[in-house]
């Protein structure tokens, strides 16, 4: 099972370097570029989803044996796997409102440059877009409480 960690920890590891270089050395052809982009993008992809489908295949049976096996007061494999899983949702929630906000502060900006007017209603769309983050915090703060 740790070789499987390993492979997700080196595909991690592999896409943030490949960002990295890409940020100070951008491509500069268009066309090779594209096609090198989904190359690389769908190797790591399949790699990084197959890796983490094995894990949670194979890992699974060692971490509901060791979770039923923990001393109280230990934290298993099991439980480690459930708290992660239980702060999921408030991380894709944050990311799925920080996508959300971003374009709708901008319009909003251009919107109450021309008509001040409508400062509510932009505040609006706004508490909008913010909400799902409150909502993925709920989550979480409900998956802890069945957790614990």
């Amino acid at each position: 099972m740790n070789w499987l960690i390993a492979i997700i920890g080196l595909t991690l590891l592999g896409t943030l370097g490949l960002g990295a270089y890409l940020e100070f050395r951008p491509l500069t052809d268009g066309a090779r570029a594209q096609r090198w982009w989904k190359g690389t993008l769908a190797g790591n992809l399949l790699v990084f989803a197959v890796a983490s489908l094995s894990l949670l295949m194979l890992g699974i049976d060692n971490a509901l044996a060791q979770q039923a096996a923990a001393a109280h007061g230990e934290i298993s494999t099991g439980l480690g796997l459930a708290l992660l899983g239980a702060g999921l949702p408030t991380g894709l929630a944050a990311f799925g409102a920080g996508l959300a906000v971003g374009p709708v502060g901008a319009a909003s900006l251009a919107i109450i440059s021309e008509k001040p007017e409508m400062f509510g209603r932009t505040l609006i769309y706004l508490g909008l877009a913010e909400g799902i983050a409150i909502y993925g915090l709920v989550v979480t703060i409900l998956l802890l409480g069945k957790i614990a």
